[in-house]
């Protein structure tokens, strides 16, 4: 492919309710979208950090500078842009695998819109729906927290994943099991909130019988994942230390984790998920997809890579009113708590040009032949 334009779309999102997690409380999602144009044929992305380095050392502005004056001169500069080349392009540039997950995943929508290839087909999916389950996150109260959860169930998510941090994590688990019984699928996630020295008191979440806690401790800490794996009896899944196969092949050495949550645009991209979604399954450890707010750019190919036959876990792939009054794209809606899987070429889905529009606060061309 020659690329004749990559353009940057800047959007401002509100969310139906704030969400709060243990590093912050969004109340829109403030991203950009990448919009690239090669042979003729449009490609779409989108960034899924936040503007300020709290989940992670990624943030809209830099992204938006390592592209411009990184990445996208880099691959710009190919005499033939291929997915496969795209990677190789960008490796001399250090880190910042969001920003280049962007641009691989818009150059990778129009390659595979060019060959009449769905993304699903491509990655190897084995499903045509995915099972979706929802991330709650912490409230001023329980009596807010079961409300929430009873709303999520009744709408038919089949898993319910609760953000917790000192303070909201004992108590709030407790009251939903024994709101919402044993057989419900629950699981916590930390998000880095913890350390090794609040291991004992980690334990005694071990009781309400989760399917996994995530991410207790600091992303670089494998070591104090596998000292705490060997205390608790609920299973660890790593979600920030995992950014490459290589990190999901050490974890799985020493023992670090049972489950590994995958999130393309943290690892770089969809072929590195795909790496990933492999070594683990080699391994026999369990993987799910998780989420990051997306907007249904974000949302539909997530739902193919979480159709890769390790995904056995019910993922953060929600639906689109989980977040969204108005998402940026057609509505993504839940049927008997699945969520379907695109099957027209490329990510299967784009922007509605009218709703882009209303929600995009700049423009920005990052190259044009």
């Amino acid at each position: 492919m020659k690329i004749e334009r990559i353009e940057l779309v800047e959007v401002e999102v509100p969310l139906v309710a704030p969400f709060r997690t243990s590093f912050g409380t969004m109340h829109s999602k403030d991203t950009f979208l990448l919009h690239v144009v090669a042979d003729g044929i449009d490609g779409w992305s989108e960034y899924a950090a936040d503007p300020e380095p709290l989940y992670c050392s990624e943030f809209n502005a830099a992204a938006e500078l390592v592209l411009a004056d990184h990445l996208v001169p880099r691959v710009a500069a190919l005499p033939e842009v291929t997915v496969a080349a795209v990677a190789p392009a960008m490796a001399a540039v250090k880190g910042h695998p969001m920003a280049k997950a962007a641009l691989e995943t818009a150059l990778l929508d129009a390659e595979l819109r060019s060959r009449g290839m769905p993304i699903g087909q491509y990655l190897g999916s084995v499903h045509e729906r995915v099972p979706a389950g929802v991330s709650v996150g912490i409230k001023d109260t329980v009596a807010a927290l079961l409300d929430d959860v009873e709303g999520y169930l009744a709408a038919g998510y089949l898993r319910i994943k609760l953000k917790i941090e000192p303070g909201w994590d004992v108590e709030p688990v407790r009251e939903v099991r024994r709101r919402f019984g044993a057989d419900l699928l629950l699981q916590v996630d930390a998000n880095t909130a913890y350390t090794l020295a609040d291991a004992d008191h980690l334990r005694r979440l071990d009781e309400f019988d989760l399917l996994l806690i995530e991410q207790p401790l600091d992303e670089d800490d494998l070591l104090g994942h596998a000292k705490l794996a060997e205390r608790l009896r609920t299973p660890i899944c790593l979600d920030e230390s995992i950014t490459s196969a290589r990190d999901a092949a050490a974890a799985i050495e020493l023992k670090a984790c049972r489950v590994i949550n995958i999130k393309p645009a943290r690892v770089g991209g969809y072929l590195e998920a795909r790496r990933i979604h492999d070594v683990a399954v080699a391994h026999g450890l369990p993987v799910w997809c998780g989420g990051m707010l997306e907007t249904g750019i974000g949302r539909a190919p997530n739902l193919a890579l979480a159709a890769l036959p390790g995904f056995v876990l019910p993922g953060d792939t929600s639906a689109s009113d989980r977040y969204f009054a108005e998402d940026l794209t057609e509505p993504f809606v839940l049927a008997d708590g699945h969520l379907p899987v695109p099957t027209t070429p490329g990510i299967g889905i784009d922007p509605l040009p009218d709703t882009l529009r209303r929600y995009t606060t700049r423009r920005r061309d990052l190259f044009v032949r």
